[in-house]
């Protein structure tokens, strides 16, 4: 049978936090500009379409 130990994720080669890091930023970024948008063109909806 194969080994399942734990494996060490923050000893791997390979893993680049700060690529990880800058995505997540980038991607909060756009879910926050994303949802302000959303927000303000149903609210001007409101406005000049009732």
């Amino acid at each position: 049978m194969a080994d399942h130990s734990e494996v060490a994720y923050t000893t791997a080669d390979g893993n680049d936090y700060v690529a990880h890091e800058q995505t997540y930023e980038g991607f909060i970024k756009l879910v926050k500009w994303g949802s302000v948008s959303v927000a303000l063109i149903v609210i001007l909806m409101a406005i000049f379409l009732t």
